[in-house]
């Protein structure tokens, strides 16, 4: 997997490694994972890449992307190929906060009630189409995807570990739908645009369902864990050790003060978006065996990490201004350090 770049808009990928790669068992387990999610999803080794990251660095990820693209496929497959529990839910207008969360219920025999977990007790929470759920059950999430735990009837229980959401959203229909706010925007570490694949990517998927593959079927695709939770957990930790100079980590702030400066801007990147970029820089450079983060990792991850956290102003969008373009700008601009 590390010799897969995340190409994100306008973000270069990090140039070759300058030192051999150290040892790591873990690094070698989540190197396999490209391989296998492969197995059911077809042009999407930047996604996988992007949702490692993630996993490494404990974020939530929002997926965008149009019908399908195999999103839904992705998350199930990558839970399958780490042995981590995946549950989906659908989110619609009428879905409600217990709905998602659990809820107690009366037990007749004993008469007292008795509490049932909802869907979010899991490893990777599928959190389909979010934005087609009001705000009020968006914001049943918001303390399970900051605290790891949800609070019922004043009691609060803690969420499994590792604990993700995984949430999609469709770019281009809006009817019906409610944007997520700023507040819950920020929460997630990445936003992942996955693409329609490309003409050879896509004969090869059509090739494998004329050769009978189901993709509610990931077992008779071959599909089975190669790594585990505790691989991801070795992996943190090794991450959370890759060196990051006063430099590099003044760099990380004059890009996020730079996107808060910006003219075109309405709202830039909180300190929790510099804090994430760190994070995720630091996760890539550990995966391409590195032990320290130079600024193309910062490059290589500001646009996963900081442009969903970026809101332009109404008259510069009617300009053509996207949050993509300023973030572009703001990396050409702010000195690298040497």
């Amino acid at each position: 997997m590390p010799d897969t770049a995340p190409s994100s808009e306008g973000a270069p990928p990090p140039g070759p490694a300058s030192e051999a790669p150290a040892a790591s068992s873990a690094r070698d387990a989540l190197g396999r994972l490209r391989t296998e999610v492969g197995k059911a999803v077809v042009g999407q080794d930047p996604i996988v890449t992007g949702l490692v990251i993630a996993l490494l660095c404990r974020g939530h990820v929002l997926l965008e992307g149009v019908p399908g693209t195999a999103k839904t496929l992705l998350v199930r497959t990558l839970g399958a190929s780490l042995g981590l529990d995946t549950s989906r839910v659908q989110f619609t207008p009428d879905l409600m906060p217990g709905d998602v969360t659990g809820s107690l219920v009366y037990d007749a025999r004993t008469a007292a009630f008795s509490f049932r977990e909802g869907p979010i007790f899991t490893n990777l929470l599928l959190a389909d189409e979010i934005n087609r759920t009001p705000p009020k059950t968006q914001s049943a999430l918001l303390e399970a995807m900051e605290e790891r735990q949800v609070t019922v009837d004043g009691e609060a229980r803690a969420l499994p570990t590792p604990f993700l959401v995984l949430a999609t959203q469709n770019p281009v229909e809006y009817e019906g739908t409610y944007p997520l706010p700023e507040a819950q925007l920020d929460r997630f570490m990445l936003k992942l645009p996955v693409a329609l694949p490309d003409r050879d990517s896509e004969t090869d998927v059509l090739r494998r369902h004329a050769a009978g593959f189901d993709p509610r079927d990931l077992a008779a695709a071959g599909v089975s864990a190669v790594a585990s939770a505790e691989d991801l957990e070795q992996g943190r930790r090794e991450s959370a050790q890759v060196e990051i100079s006063d430099d590099v980590l003044r760099y990380i702030v004059d890009v996020c003060r730079a996107t808060r400066e910006a003219p075109s801007v309405a709202l830039g990147v909180s300190p929790r978006g510099a804090t994430a970029l760190m994070a995720t820089s630091r996760a890539w450079a550990w995966m391409r065996g590195r032990t320290y983060v130079a600024p193309d990792d910062v490059k290589a991850l500001a646009a996963w990490t900081l442009a969903h956290r970026i809101q332009v102003r109404a008259e510069a969008e009617l300009e053509g201004v996207t949050a993509t373009s300023v973030l572009t700008s703001v990396l050409a601009t702010v000195p690298v350090p040497r």
